[in-house]
This record gives C-alpha cells, sequence and structure tokens, in this order.
C-alpha cells in the first residue's frame, strides 16, 4: 500500500497522480500530490515506478498500512527500489524482473 510521498524529494510533476489506475492521489496545484485515499491503494506499484525522482514508497502489504520513517527508508535505500528492481532507474539496462526479491527481502 502506498505509504510516503517525500515533501524533500517530490517536483510536483503529478505522474502519480496521472498513473494511479484506483485514484489514490489528489494533485495540488504548486505542491506536493497528496495521498487522498489510501485503502484504495492496489499496490501496483504503478506510481513509484514512475516517479522520475523516488519520491514514493509502496510498501508490500496491499492489506494493511504500516508506519515507515523516510530516514529509514533513505538509509535502507528503499525509496526507488522498486524501479531499480525492475531496470527502470537512470541508466539502467533492460535485465530480468527482479521484483520478487523485494518481498523475499533481498
Amino acid at each position: 500500500m502506498i505509504e510516503l510521498v517525500s515533501a524533500e524529494r517530490c517536483i510536483n510533476c503529478d505522474l502519480c497522480v496521472q498513473v494511479c489506475p484506483t485514484n489514490v492521489f489528489d494533485a495540488v496545484p504548486g505542491d506536493n500530490p497528496v495521498i487522498a485515499r489510501q485503502h484504495d491503494c492496489q499496490t501496483c506499484f504503478m506510481c513509484e515506478a514512475y516517479c522520475p525522482v523516488d519520491a514514493l514508497y509502496v510498501a508490500p502489504f496491499a492489506e494493511r498500512t504500516v508506519n515507515v520513517s523516510e530516514h529509514e527508508l533513505e538509509r535502507d535505500a528503499l525509496l526507488g527500489s522498486y524501479r531499480r528492481a525492475i531496470g527502470w532507474s537512470p541508466g539502467a539496462r533492460a535485465a530480468p524482473d527482479q521484483s520478487f526479491r523485494l518481498l523475499r527481502g533481498g
């Protein structure tokens, strides 16, 4: 489930708002989008995959929310981890999908 929009990283591009298939986010003119309907999140990771600055964190639990700390997510390199796992990070070469490793812890 979507847990974080980083105020420090977000560039207000609203790609997350555009790609979310369940309309979880609300765009805020001149500011970061907000998670408006968190429990509608289907944990599809589309928002995290499309975020160009790794400002979003989707926890791999579709049925429950979890408390997250942006500092801990950064420390543990979890911001942008889904994009890296699927090879969508800047400069990444096409590679087999390794996203299943996120659920197994590496």
